[in-house]
């Protein structure tokens, strides 16, 4: 019984270990970069016009990635400190593209750490 308890104890302090560091997933989307605030607010399914978008992200708004499903992305980086990934995105800003990368997810928000974008 008490080798019972014992080995239930320790897979417990394991899993619980496990748990408490994240696992990115790695993925491949056909998305749009468009600006964070068009997104949420006007439920845009892609962009107004590819301008409308590098003008948003020139005033502040962060883009994020607008995958076919519906759902964004938040581009973060790995870097301590973070770095902001809006001037990476800035070029692809309004257009169609293929981002790889690693998802996190955090109750209902995903975020990426592009690996590649075209």
């Amino acid at each position: 019984m008490k080798q019972t308890m014992t080995y239930l104890l320790l897979g417990l302090f394991a899993s619980a270990f496990c748990l408490g560091e994240a696992k990115p997933q790695p993925i491949t989307l056909h998305a749009y970069v468009i600006d964070s605030a068009c997104a949420f607010t006007k439920d845009l399914k892609k962009p107004i016009s590819e301008s409308c978008a590098r003008e948003c992200a020139k005033a502040g708004s962060p883009l994020v990635i607008l995958s076919d499903a519906g759902e964004i992305y938040w581009p973060i980086s790995e870097k301590t400190p973070a770095e902001g990934q809006n001037s990476r995105l800035l070029p692809f800003a309004g257009k169609k593209v293929n981002v790889t990368g690693r998802v996190y997810s955090r109750g209902n928000a995903k975020a990426i750490v592009i690996d590649r974008i075209e």
